[in-house]
C-alpha cells in the first residue's frame, strides 16, 4: 500500500493556510497545523466543535485545494456496513441466476453472482479503492450521530485501510485516503477512535474572525455592515438561556438574506422578521422576537 504523493501545499503550515484560504476558508494557525500534520503523518484528523462552525468545510476545502475527490459518509443512528462499506446488488444477482440457471452449474452461478461487478461500493470502500492520480478525501461527518457499534467497524477499516468481503477476499487500499472525521459532541466518542486520530477543536469565532469569514464568503457585503452583523450575532450567541446558539453557518445565511432584502444596516423590524435564520428553536425564536430582541440590539 502506497501513501501516494502529497499535494504541493503540504510543504509547510503556512502553505496549508494559503491553500485553504484560496478556497475562502478562514483558518487559524493551530487548526492549520493539525491539518498539515494529518497530511504529513497520514493520520485521520478528528475535528470536534460547535455545530455550524466550519468542520465539514475543512474537508471540502482540502479536497478542492488538492484537486481530490471528496467522498462523504454522513453518519446517522443505525448506520451499518451495508450503508457504509458495501452490499450486494441482489436484484441483478437474482436476474443473473435466472438467466444462467440452465446453462451453468450451481458452483459457476455462485462464482458469477459474487463477482465484483455485483458489488455496490459504499463510501468507505470507495475511499479505500481510490486509485486516481490524487488520493481521495474521506469525510466521515457527524460520527457522534452513529451508534457505538459503528465505531468498532470504523476502527477495523482505518487501522489497516482494507476491507474483507468474504465472498471475494480482502480489498486493500492502493493509497491511503486523507480522512477527516467530525463530531458535534452529542455523545462522547470512544477512546479507541481518539487514539487513532489527530485531534482539533473548533469553537465559535471571535468578532474579528466572524467578520473576516463574512467578508471572505460574501465579498459584496460592506465591511461596516459585516461588523454590525457579527457583533449582533456575538451578543445573541452569548445569551445564557438559548437552547441552540447560532453557528457561523447561520450567520452567513442571515447576512445573505439581509443582502437579498436590500438592507444596509440592522433595523429592528427586519431583524425580527429574519430572526428565524439565526434561531432554530421555537422557544428561542418566540422569546427573543417578542421580548428580548430590543435588549440584544441595544447592547453595546
Amino acid at each position: 500500500m502506497s501513501g501516494g504523493p502529497l499535494p504541493a501545499f503540504a510543504a509547510s503550515v503556512d502553505s496549508v493556510m494559503e491553500a485553504l484560504s484560496s478556497q475562502r476558508y478562514v483558518i487559524d494557525r493551530g487548526l492549520a497545523t493539525a491539518v498539515y500534520l494529518a497530511l504529513r503523518l497520514e493520520k485521520p484528523l478528528l475535528i470536534e466543535g460547535e455545530p455550524g462552525c466550519g468542520k465539514t468545510e475543512i474537508a471540502k476545502s482540502l479536497a478542492a485545494a488538492a484537486g481530490a475527490e471528496l467522498i462523504r459518509l454522513q453518519c446517522y443512528e443505525g448506520l451499518d456496513a451495508s450503508a457504509s462499506l458495501y452490499e450486494w446488488d441482489y436484484p441483478r444477482q437474482l436476474l443473473s441466476i435466472r438467466l444462467h440457471e440452465r446453462d451453468r452449474t450451481p458452483a459457476e452461478v455462485e462464482t458469477e453472482i459474487y463477482s465484483e461487478r455485483f458489488l455496490l461500493r459504499r463510501p468507505l470502500l470507495r475511499a479505500i479503492e481510490g486509485s486516481g492520480p490524487v488520493r481521495p478525501v474521506l469525510l466521515i461527518d457527524e460520527l457522534d450521530r452513529a451508534d457505538e457499534e459503528f465505531e468498532g467497524l470504523l476502527l477495523e477499516v482505518l487501522s489497516d485501510y482494507q476491507v474483507t468481503v468474504p465472498e471475494i477476499g480482502t480489498i486493500r487500499a492502493k493509497q491511503v485516503p486523507w480522512v477527516i472525521l467530525t463530531s458535534n459532541r452529542t455523545r462522547e466518542l470512544g477512546d479507541a477512535i481518539k487514539r487513532r486520530c489527530l485531534y482539533a477543536y473548533i469553537g465559535y469565532p471571535s468578532v474579528d474572525k466572524e467578520v473576516e469569514i463574512l467578508r471572505r464568503r460574501l465579498p459584496e457585503l460592506p465591511a461596516r455592515f459585516a461588523g454590525e452583523i457579527a457583533e449582533f450575532v456575538q451578543r445573541l450567541r452569548g445569551q445564557d438561556d438559548l437552547a441552540k446558539r447560532p453557528g457561523v453557518a447561520e450567520t452567513l445565511d442571515w447576512a445573505n438574506a439581509l443582502l437579498a432584502l436590500g438592507e444596509e444596516t440592522l433595523r429592528a423590524p427586519t431583524v425580527a422578521e429574519t430572526l428565524g435564520l439565526l434561531l432554530k428553536d421555537a422557544r428561542d425564536l418566540e422569546t427573543y422576537r417578542k421580548t428580548r430582541l430590543g435588549a440584544v440590539l441595544a447592547s453595546p
